[in-house]
């Protein structure tokens, strides 16, 4: 009855997606999106280099003989989720989505544009205030949706016209053009969606899940569970970097809350860091590079946003920061991607304690070069974790489940 958790460590786009396909193709049974929403979406290659994209979509619907959950700790736009499936052609065998998922409606999309995206670099695409009216238990679920869309769209529209009412009437005394614009957009948006809700609402039927705890089940049947995170620890809304954070948690005990197992049918939490760092949006960053390095690292490791293309600026990885989510979410396993990219810079740096430290030149991600022997041997010692997997390219089959101790 295994059961493994793959969580970031850092601040997302750790590259948890293509270590979680990965388990998908050789091991797990059972694929389980647990929290956030559309915002944050994972890019998988294949043995031949062809790139998909996911979501809100677990990754292993990539692969047609897996089965696939979305756990209601995570938020749902139901048009957004009826394009993903249809664009790759899910079938209600492969995928069934949790009824007590919070919606995302055309209101949260406007708050979200108003409020969050100027202030907190946030994607726009409603997650926060989604979050927010759930936990002011004003929800709109997404059992409510395909049992009664039409009760449920009276409840949407209501709470749109509200707030496009507040907008109107706070800020018209001021004359602001931007809002005038941001309310026309508003209604953009909503007569965009509403035009395909009903399609929605019916095509996602299907998708339901009926039993809620429909987790210990398949668990108790002795399938492979895999526990897929979006973001990382850094985003957590629990972080220190609050208010710079995500609407989720993206740990341990979010992955407890959302899919009803407890903590003892937990036996693997892999953890996810890249051979460097990459942040998008506003907060801190210690570790940030100001040299041309930052270019070359952009560059060779294609740091866009898989979801908003947004460029993501780079830095040094932060030992402390992945020393503090290890033992956060005790994380026996630590999985480093993209460590190839780092062959294209001279002496790399890593950052630890207010102090930077340099490494041999890298020049192949095998166990033989000093370099990246050196590299897996820091980051064995400052978070003590020994056992530590890596990948040697960005395509399916290039991670390395490196299973015995690395020494001090």
């Amino acid at each position: 009855m295994p059961t493994k958790i793959v969580l970031g460590l850092q601040h997302g786009d750790e590259g948890k997606g293509r270590v979680v396909d990965d388990l998908v193709q050789t091991w797990a049974d059972v694929i389980v999106r647990f929290q956030g929403g559309g915002n944050a979406g994972h890019t998988v290659y294949d043995e031949d280099g062809n790139k998909f994209v996911t979501h809100i979509l677990p990754v292993g619907v990539l692969n047609k003989n897996k089965f696939n959950l979305i756990a209601k700790g995570c938020v749902v736009n139901i048009v957004d989720l009826y394009k993903e499936i249809k664009s790759l052609d899910v079938k209600p065998k492969n995928l069934l989505v949790s009824g007590l998922c919070p919606t995302i409606e055309p209101v949260h999309l406007a708050k979200d544009r108003v409020k969050y995206q100027g202030r907190l670099g946030t994607t726009g695409r409603g997650i926060g205030p989604a979050y927010s009216d759930f936990y002011a238990r004003d929800s709109v679920l997404f059992k409510d949706i395909v049992n009664n869309p039409s009760e449920s769209l009276s409840k949407i529209q209501e709470k749109f016209f509200d707030y496009q009412t507040y907008l109107a009437e706070t800020y018209m005394v001021d004359k602001d053009e931007d809002i005038h614009l941001l309310i026309e957009k508003n209604f953009e948006t909503f007569n965009d969606w509403i035009k395909e809700y009903y399609d929605a609402a019916e095509y996602l039927e299907p998708f339901l899940l009926k039993k809620e705890n429909m987790i210990q089940d398949l668990y108790a049947a002795d399938l492979n569970i895999l526990l897929e995170g979006a973001q990382g620890s850094g985003l957590s809304i629990n972080s220190v970097n609050y208010p710079d954070v995500t609407s989720s948690s993206p740990s341990v005990g979010e992955a407890l809350n959302s899919t009803g197992l407890n903590h003892r049918q937990i036996d693997e939490v892999i953890g996810v860091i890249k051979s460097y760092k990459t942040k998008v949006g506003t907060g801190k960053f210690p570790s940030e590079i100001f040299s041309s390095y930052a270019n070359i690292l952009a560059e060779v490791g294609k740091e866009y946003g898989a979801t908003t293309g947004r460029p993501r600026k780079c830095g040094w990885l932060d030992l402390d920061e992945v020393k503090s989510a290890v033992v956060e979410n005790g994380v026996t396993h630590l999985c480093v991607t993209k460590t190839d990219v780092m062959t294209h810079v001279d002496n790399p740096m890593y950052y630890a304690e207010e102090m930077f430290f340099k490494t041999p030149r890298i020049y192949n991600v095998t166990r033989e070069d000093e370099g990246f022997n050196t590299l897996l041997g820091h980051i064995s010692q400052h978070t003590g974790v020994k056992n530590i997997s890596f990948t040697t390219g960005p395509k399916r089959g290039e991670v390395v489940w490196y299973t015995e101790l690395i020494d001090d």
